[in-house]
């Protein structure tokens, strides 16, 4: 909307089947890729970890890296 550097996505393939939810992703990815922007995306689903830089993981409280 106003060109933002960093992306947030709360769940964004939730309610999507995996179909679906792959083509957000890719969508996703070539967004970052063709105008230069991160995501940051808050998930439980495994199949945002196969286009993930980094993940960190909430557990009890904490914020960790595996």
């Amino acid at each position: 909307v106003n060109n933002p550097n960093i992306i947030l996505a709360d769940e964004p393939t939730g309610n999507l089947d995996k179909l679906n939810s792959r083509n957000l992703l890719a969508l996703m990815q070539e967004i970052k890729l063709k105008y230069s922007k991160s995501f940051l995306i808050a998930t439980h689903d495994e199949l945002v970890l196969d286009i993930a830089d980094r993940v960190l993981y909430l557990d009890d409280g904490k914020i960790h890296e595996e």
